[in-house]
């Protein structure tokens, strides 16, 4: 398995060429080469499977002609080898490689439908100047591509046309909005990329000095559909022919001078091929104790105690090659997840439909600790029903052809069935509300796309699985495959996608593949007495996927957090505050949403900020912390107020504070540790000595350690504020009223009646261009009220709070204190404590026990030197003169 880059025109270089090829060494960390020709230029990474000392790319056939860069498996090199040499080909290496470049030579683009594996390749031929592209039967292996200008290049990630400074980079608003809306993530050609293409399952791309042509190499999807109307009768002797090509196909993609190992997830697809590697190994296959060695080694992801855990279905099939086993498994966490976030989806380079894929992630990076290769069952429910949502589509066939047939096979499937529905009929006993995706994004944009569809296949079963692996539904499941394997410079193998198994299941009748509520019959009976029966006869299927529902709970805040964020709310494609009332809602229990839609918008905003944002130098260092005589970031110790005064603030760090906290303790405890601070800075003890001084501290913790601050999911939002909120000019970092949350704290506070009357009074003054009557006539304790802010330190980013009770008398009560243990030298000068409510809009002094005008401490703070985000400087010394 490889990774292979590429260009064709006057805009490459190999300078471009090689930044191209570096972006994919973790495809292939055991080699590199680079070919160029005229208007070409091709790179390979190598990670050498087969025929290891040899086989380096790219690889030229000896006359000159041809070169390739090649990145996949064909297992039936050995055959086409045979057939080559009869015809005169004289061979140098082992490798599937230079079978694969001599059939070319000898067969032209015809040769490609005669490979049975995975590939994406290229191939130039000096003679015509001609540039051949091409991808496997099903698009097993990826090729991208894009035109820039009068230069072509290609490569099998993303991120290496991205690298070749060619490209710019723009977003496929209508992928996007088909994903959000229909979660369709593998779109045909198209990718999230605007002008980034992929090569189709089982097509061609050739480009010369005429211009680009792209075709189909390969009839295989018309020919499963020819096969499908054959209906060849399904008996024992069909399941046992089946069982016989399956197990080849295993056998086949077991040829490695590299380990191999097995990805099991406890289902029956993954269980099959375990079983069937260790019935091979019993039976002292060669090539598979080569490959595999004395012990099959397998890979699984566990979930101890979620509702979707299945390791005691792998441990059935582990309990069945006991003694000729090595298990290996993961167990995947929340935490974990949110830690590998931003790699996974640089890894997989363009949305998901859902977080399943992160354990797949986990488990190959575990099994690139082992093996090299890695078999697994992808393609085996694409090609026989795994997905309860095919049982309607046969359903619905069997219900053209006669309502008792259909009624029979209803009855069996009712269980199954029930599966599907039921947590949607739970939603309606408990009338949850039912939010439509589409009211989560901004109307303006989404509005060009509204009629954009989905249709799918619904009555013909065969025509809809055909459908389905070509275009639906697997490869997505490939992308995941490749992109998750590849990131840890491992080999993906799926035998269940041979060509000719897969012409076979066609080739037989509906019933080899549903019959009496069972799915993947033919599997089902070709696995009896191989399989334990409680994965043979097992209904309810999982898989390879995460406990997203209960993670994402777990993670709420910082789900949250993203959903408020700046970047979020600047996007064009999401209106924020149905999002945030969708997610407070989904928290609460209060609506039908499901995580999946989440899911699809926290990826967007992730994807955007790594592949279209442009880093911020400040998130990327690691700041310093400060000491307590210096300034924040960007802020300044010195101020000259607009009285004349002369101050200084020194902002002092603290830990985070919940309604637990002592406040006392906390805020005199920091004091003493200013003063120790300053003892040992004779420039800043110098600057304070003899000078008057106060304490300021933000009134947001003194909120939240009165137990004056909730999480905005224990806040029950009432219809009155939703509206009233809609009045009201939504401030950054969710300063004031105009979100639900901090309406709904007013109207607690306040009263319904005196906000109303507020609401009218702050109407007229509009009219009389009067500003703030509003909060002249609610009153400051409602001007104080702050909603969750997406700068601010946990639990301020999840949280609504009120302005603090009685402020005169905590600022009375801290300085009491504060007198009580300041240095002798410095406790003359101590003038009072200040509670500040400011933030980049404004200042308002909201308690203090200092008497006098309190504009003028307003005034000390015009610039705001607090920061309560990661700065964590809810306090200030603050000396005049």
């Amino acid at each position: 398995m490889c990774g292979i880059v590429g260009y064709y025109g006057p805009g490459g270089s190999e300078p471009m060429l090689r930044a191209m090829n570096d972006c994919q060494i973790h495809r292939g960390p055991d080699g590199e080469g680079v070919f160029f020709d005229g208007p070409v230029g091709l790179g390979h990474r190598r990670l050498s499977i087969i025929d290891v000392a040899h086989g380096q790319q790219p690889m030229t056939t000896p006359d000159g002609r041809y070169t390739i860069v090649y990145n996949g498996e064909v297992y039936n090199y050995l055959d086409l080898r045979a057939e080559l040499e009869a015809l005169g080909v004289s061979f140098t290496t082992d490798s599937d490689t230079e079978v694969v470049l001599h059939a070319f030579a000898q067969w032209g683009a015809a040769s490609f439908d005669r490979l049975n594996g995975m590939w994406g390749l290229a191939i130039w031929d000096a003679t015509e100047q001609r540039l051949t592209l091409s991808r496997d039967h099903f698009g097993i292996k990826p090729v991208y591509l894009a035109q820039c200008g009068d230069t072509f290049v290609f490569a099998s990630e993303i991120k290496s046309i991205l690298a070749s400074g060619l490209y710019e980079k723009a977003v496929n608003e209508r992928t996007l909005y088909r994903y959000l809306r229909f979660r369709i993530h593998e779109d045909g050609r198209e990718t999230f990329f605007a002008g980034i293409e992929r090569l189709e399952p089982g097509e061609q791309l050739t480009i010369d000095a005429s211009g680009t042509r792209r075709e189909p190499f390969t009839r295989l999807r018309e020919e499963l559909a020819e096969l499908a109307r054959e209906q060849r009768p399904y008996n024992d002797a069909a399941a046992a022919d089946y069982k016989a090509r399956l197990i080849e196909a295993v056998r086949l993609r077991l040829q490695s001078e590299v380990p191999v190992g097995t990805s099991l997830s406890g289902g029956l697809d993954s269980s099959a091929v375990a079983v069937i590697i260790n019935q091979l190994l019993n039976a002292g296959d060669e090539t598979t104790k080569e490959a595999v060695g004395a012990q099959q080694n397998t890979f699984s992801a566990v979930f101890p105690g979620s509702l979707n855990d299945e390791e005691q279905y792998v441990d059935a099939v582990l309990d069945i090659c006991r003694g000729q086993v090595d298990a290996h498994k993961v167990k995947p966490t929340a935490d974990e997840f949110k830690a590998d976030l931003r790699d996974f989806i640089r890894t997989q380079e363009e949305p998901l439909i859902s977080s399943g894929p992160y354990a797949q992630y986990q488990v190959m990076r575990e099994a690139t600790q082992h093996v090299t290769v890695l078999l697994d069952g992808q393609g085996a429910d694409e090609m026989m029903a795994g997905y309860i949502p095919y049982y309607f589509v046969y359903l619905r066939q069997l219900r053209a052809q006669g309502a008792k047939a259909a009624a029979l096979e209803l009855s069996k499937s009712l269980d199954v069935i029930y599966r599907l529905g039921r947590f949607k009929l739970q939603d309606k006993l408990k009338r949850k509300t039912v939010i439509p995706v589409t009211q989560l994004l901004n109307s303006t944009w989404a509005s060009p796309y509204a009629d954009e569809r989905f249709p799918v296949e619904g009555s013909n079963l065969k025509l809809r699985l055909i459908q389905d692996l070509f275009h639906n539904s697997l490869p997505s499941l490939l992308r995941y495959e490749d992109k998750n394997t590849m990131r840890f410079s491992l080999e993906g193998r799926v035998p269940f996608l041979d060509k000719e198994v897969v012409k076979f299941i066609f080739s037989l009748s509906d019933e080899a593949i549903i019959k009496d509520g069972w799915n993947k019959r033919v599997l089902r009976d070709a696995t009896r007495g191989l399989l334990p029966e409680s994965i043979n006869r097992r209904r309810n299927k999982i898989g390879f996927t995460t406990p997203q529902g209960e993670w994402f709970m777990r993670l709420k805040n910082y789900f949250y957090g993203v959903f408020l964020s700046e970047s979020f709310a600047n996007r064009p494609y999401f209106d924020q505050n149905e999002v945030l009332h969708a997610f407070e809602g989904w928290i609460k229990g209060t609506n039908g949403i499901d995580s999946m839609t989440f899911w699809r918008l926290l990826n967007v905003e992730l994807w955007l900020r790594e592949f279209f944002d442009e880093p911020d130098p400040a998130v990327q260092a690691q700041p310093r912390i400060k000491t307590d005589l210096e300034p924040n970031a960007d802020k300044q110790l010195d101020l000259v107020t607009a009285s004349g005064e002369q101050v200084r603030r020194y902002p002092l760090r603290t830990d985070l504070v919940n309604k637990d906290t002592d406040l006392d303790g906390f805020v005199t405890a920091t004091v003493d540790r200013f003063f120790a601070q300053l003892q040992a800075d004779p420039e800043h003890a110098a600057a304070l000595q003899g000078k008057q001084w106060y304490l300021f501290i933000s009134e947001k913790i003194i909120a939240i350690t009165q137990g004056r601050s909730y999480f905005i999911w224990d806040i029950n939002v009432g219809k009155p504020a939703r509206i009233l909120s809609k009045y009201v000019t939504r401030t950054p970092a969710g300063i004031g009223l105009g979100s639900p949350f901090t309406m709904q704290l007013a109207i607690q506070e306040a009263g319904l009646p005196r906000v109303l009357y507020a609401s009218a009074g702050g109407a007229v003054g509009k009219v009389l261009g009067k500003r703030g009557m509003f909060y002249e006539l609610v009153g400051n304790d409602i001007r104080a009220i702050d909603g969750p802010t997406e700068y601010s330190a946990y639990p301020s980013n999840v949280s609504a709070k009120l302005a603090p009770k009685n402020p005169d008398e905590v600022a009375a009560r801290l300085s009491e204190q504060i007198r009580a243990r300041a240095p002798e030298a410095y406790r003359a000068g101590f003038a009072g404590t200040i509670v500040m409510d400011a933030n980049d809009i404004g200042r308002n002094v909201l308690g203090a026990d200092v008497p006098g005008d309190r504009s003028r401490f307003e005034e000390m703070f015009a610039d705001n030197p607090l920061g309560q985000g990661s700065e964590q400087t809810p306090l200030a010394i603050v000396v005049v003169g």
